[in-house]
């Protein structure tokens, strides 16, 4: 297998500690409000606590930036994530369902991650599907969706280029692997590729090989992420769980993305989303930061990802 010794950084997703007010307050859509977990671990801690468990990347939201986007906060920022030798990634949305305040054009996501001297912009497309949604993929009400979004990142296109800014479009839980792309390849363009979410897929009832299979040749970015599938007579669920320790096969998934994502795929972010209930914050605190150790480990020893503190 051609790339089977293919080196990547690690990061990982801010969301991974989002119940200490990381990345996201996410999955409230459905009750029509808007709610955010505390906020308990501050940008600065999070790049110390970054450096002590060997990460290499931070893929972070505005969230994480306090939503200051003062000039004087984004440079110190930047400086602040040189300091601890770590790269910057921005997660982005245009329309979040749930938590407006990850939200941005593509203008300003551009501008902000310029500033903190992120090399990728990760962005959302929040695509509404009509129901039933198994067969909607590029149906006409999508299409027109889509569309719109190819106008917003055509036009600023050449700001990418100006900041060589690489810029990824991702299949969150509300857009098919074949839409994402779609869109990629009428964009056109070098530094425009995907982010595949290797769990995201299965909202749209899309197989998880398949489905990283379909995005890998244009993956910029990554989101790593291990499962449980739960059948009990509630139905079916899928919980997340410490990468290595979930039912998705890790080991071939980055064998797929060690042969067939291009160069610009150069760091990996873990993503964990446990289930909310069974126990108090505090103790979902803990075992995030237990979780996200755990994975760190796992992705260091048995998948070959990272460098700081191998």
């Amino acid at each position: 297998m051609k790339n089977a010794k293919r080196q990547f950084k690690l990061g990982m997703h801010s969301y991974t500690l989002h119940l200490s007010g990381c990345g996201e307050s996410w999955g409230f859509q459905t009750y029509g409000e808007h709610h955010a977990f505390e906020k308990v671990l501050s940008f600065d801690k999070l790049l110390d606590l970054a450096v002590e468990v060997g990460l290499d990347v931070l893929h972070i939201t505005l969230v994480d930036l306090d939503n200051d986007l003062s000039p004087e906060h984004l440079a110190a920022v930047k400086a602040n994530a040189e300091k601890h030798g770590l790269d910057l990634e921005l997660n982005i949305s245009f329309n979040a369902p749930s938590d407006p305040r990850v939200n941005a054009t593509v203008e300003e996501a551009l501008r902000v991650g310029h500033a903190i001297g992120a090399k990728l912009v990760k962005f959302s497309l929040d695509t509404e599907h009509p129901k039933p949604a198994s067969h909607s993929c590029m149906c006409p009400e999508v299409m027109v969706q889509l569309c719109d979004r190819y106008e917003q990142f055509k036009k600023n296109i050449p700001l990418m280029e100006k900041y060589n800014m690489k810029v990824a479009i991702e299949n969150h839980c509300d857009t098919f692997a074949d839409e994402v792309i779609w869109l990629v390849k009428q964009l056109a363009h070098p530094l425009i590729g995907a982010c595949c979410d290797t769990i995201n897929c299965l909202v749209l009832m899309e197989g998880i090989e398949e489905c990283v299979r379909k995005m890998a040749p244009y993956c910029y970015c990554v989101h790593f992420c291990d499962n449980r599938i739960v059948t009990d007579p509630d139905g079916t669920h899928s919980l997340g769980t410490a990468i290595g320790q979930g039912d998705v096969d890790c080991l071939k998934i980055m064998q797929i993305l060690r042969a067939e994502a291009p160069e610009e795929l150069d760091t990996i972010d873990l993503e964990i989303e446990l289930p909310l209930s069974g126990y108090s914050i505090e103790e979902g605190r803990k075992l995030e930061l237990k979780s996200l150790k755990e994975s760190i480990e796992y992705m260091h020893n048995v998948l070959d990802i990272g460098v700081r503190g191998r």
